[in-house]
């Protein structure tokens, strides 16, 4: 039974030390000549203003949280348009309620301004 997951378990092995090796390598070799012009927060070119650790907005949480809820909606409904013909109409039903309840949480989110960027 666990046969079946060792093609998954090398991967992740193989994923983990890969990352290792580049990070070490990285560590090992990389440049290191720091300064306090380098170690200025970057902004897109412009000049920047204020200290580097600034507070950030709820706001700007929720944006992300909400954008990971709407995408993992996408991540179910593509595999489902996929077999949609195999899975029938009880699949198709589910599918439907699935999709109307996350509609609710958007419209709700839209309607308290969750959306809204200042």
């Amino acid at each position: 039974m666990l046969m079946k997951y060792l093609p998954l378990l090398i991967i992740l092995l193989m994923a983990i030390l890969i990352g290792s090796i580049a990070i070490t390598l990285g560590v090992i070799f990389g440049p290191r000549r720091p300064g306090q012009r380098k170690n200025a927060p970057y902004e897109s070119g412009m000049v920047p203003y204020g200290p580097g650790k600034r507070r950030v907005s709820v706001r700007y949480y929720l944006i992300a949280v909400l954008f990971i809820l709407f995408d993992i909606e996408v991540v179910f409904l593509v595999p489902w348009a996929v077999v949609i013909r195999e899975i029938g109409m009880t699949g198709v039903a589910f599918m439907i309620i699935f999709v109307l309840v996350l509609e609710v949480a958007h419209i709700y989110a839209w309607k308290k301004g969750a959306l809204e960027w200042e």
